[in-house]
């Protein structure tokens, strides 16, 4: 498929630190170029949570600027947009179904009733089921790795991934970007994102964990088995390694995030003991020295309680010495110095830090290659993979205005060699490789996150 038949699809992250919005559109060799981004400081959001409407529209409407600044030539109307925030929660659940017809094939409807049992899953009060992901499927007792449909047996089941979250905190998100007078294509976990931007297909076969350390929280998604086993929000993140610093060493914020990004390392072991940092004083007071052994105390502490938690999720699931493909840390908060070493000191497994390169094209800025820019790209794969799968409805609301001298007629294509014949082909099998890498990683998951969550006060703004 040619450039010009593929959409522009936009991503926008709302976290608490940043919000990015980035316009991207898949070439002939299914890679992702990038057509622009806009990024600015985020205002009224908390651990993921809006905190203030009227703020966090401003930060969308901004970074939506920023982007349309950076290309003149693109109209952006809608976009896909990430969730998360610490009321995101998820559960494993195990449902049976006894067979009326044991002689007769099993059904698609079966597993949708089967499905649909799920929902009768106690959860706490004010929490809403978002998702409801099958993992592995059983007949009769007996494991099967793909559905069952058209196997006979008296029972079906299955192991559930069951996830939830606060619906008032989801519908805000919704209402933030309405508002900016955006269309929300669809809302999706950021979490799964991320993964789609940093996994490859062999990432995916080993089993891993990607943890996206960003502002307000930790987003955590597990793969086995090809499979989605778990995914957990640690409401612990870049934030609190900042607030520390600012308690801890007595200095202003933007100086401990200044301290953080440029002097701070997770591991304290790979910190000098004999350098000191001078930070001006305040309203005339001394300059103050501050000692990059102690700075990196006070982040390490913090990482490696964040670090524990990651574990503790992996226990849960008893995944802690199975996943070979070890841990892949994502996010702004994996630019830390030594983040991996703590990582593997920590978890026992190995790690390695997750670029969103994986499916761009050659030649992008290099500041895209740059962790906290992973969710913002998977939220593009995202729309590419409803767009193939025939789900996306391509409203042409997201637009390139083309001048007159782009419109030249295309030059007659020439005939290709040995070697560029069996480079498309090789570029095709990885295409084929990745899209379904990312149907795996989104496949199961509700069509529509965002149709939960609306109500007629939402629909008045649509």
């Amino acid at each position: 498929m040619s450039r010009k038949d593929q959409p522009i699809i936009v991503g926008l992250d709302i976290g608490t630190t940043k919000v990015v919005a980035i316009a991207g559109q898949k070439n002939e060799f299914g890679k992702l170029e990038i057509l622009s981004v806009g990024r600015t400081e985020s205002q009224g959001v908390r651990h993921g949570v809006v905190m203030n409407i009227d703020q966090c529209i401003r930060s969308i409407q901004v970074a939506i600027e920023k982007c349309l600044g950076n290309n003149p030539d693109l109209d952006i109307k809608e976009v896909y947009v990430g969730i998360a925030g610490q009321h995101i929660k998820s559960l494993q659940t195990r449902g049976d179904r006894m067979r009326p017809d044991t002689d007769s094939e099993i059904t698609r409807q079966e597993i949708e009733l089967l499905i649909n049992d799920q929902k009768k899953t106690f959860i706490p009060a004010g929490d809403e089921i978002i998702d409801i992901v099958p993992q592995e499927y059983f007949v009769d007792d007996m494991q099967t790795p793909l559905s069952p449909i058209g196997m006979n047996g008296v029972k079906i089941g299955a192991n559930f991934h069951i996830v939830t979250g606060d619906r008032n905190a989801i519908r805000n998100i919704k209402r933030c970007v309405e508002r900016s007078t955006l269309t929300t294509k669809d809302l999706v976990l950021q979490p799964l994102a991320s993964a789609a931007a940093v996994m490859s297909p062999e990432d995916l076969e080993a089993g891993v964990a990607i943890v996206d350390i960003g502002g307000g929280t930790t987003d955590m998604a597990v793969f086995y088995d090809g499979i989605l086993k778990h995914t957990a929000v640690i409401p612990y993140a870049g934030v609190n390694i900042t607030n520390d610093i600012h308690y801890g060493l007595g200095v202003l914020r933007a100086q401990a995030e200044q301290l953080k990004v440029q002097f701070g390392t997770a591991h304290a072991d790979h910190a000098s003991p004999n350098s000191y940092i001078t930070i001006p004083g305040l309203k005339g007071l001394p300059p103050k020295e501050i000692s990059v052994k102690n700075l990196a105390h006070i982040i390490q502490a913090r990482t490696q309680e964040i670090l524990d938690y990651v574990l503790y999720h992996l226990k849960q699931i008893g995944l802690e010495k199975r996943l070979y493909g070890g841990i892949i840390l994502t996010g702004g908060g994996a630019s830390l110095k030594h983040i991996t070493q703590l990582t593997e000191y920590v978890t026992g497994l190995s790690a390695r830090i997750g670029l969103p390169n994986e499916h761009l094209a050659g030649g992008h800025s290099e500041d895209m290659n740059d962790p906290m820019y992973s969710t913002c790209i998977g939220l593009i794969l995202r729309g590419y993979h409803d767009f193939e799968n025939g789900t996306y409805k391509n409203s042409g609301n997201n637009l390139l205005h083309i001048s007159l001298e782009d419109q030249n007629e295309e030059l007659p294509p020439r005939e290709m060699t040995l070697e560029e014949s069996a480079f498309m082909q090789e570029e095709e099998e990885r295409g084929r490789k990745r899209g379904r890498q990312i149907g795996k990683i989104f496949d199961g998951l509700k069509d529509k996150l965002m149709s939960m969550f609306e109500d007629e006060e939402d629909r008045q703004f649509d």
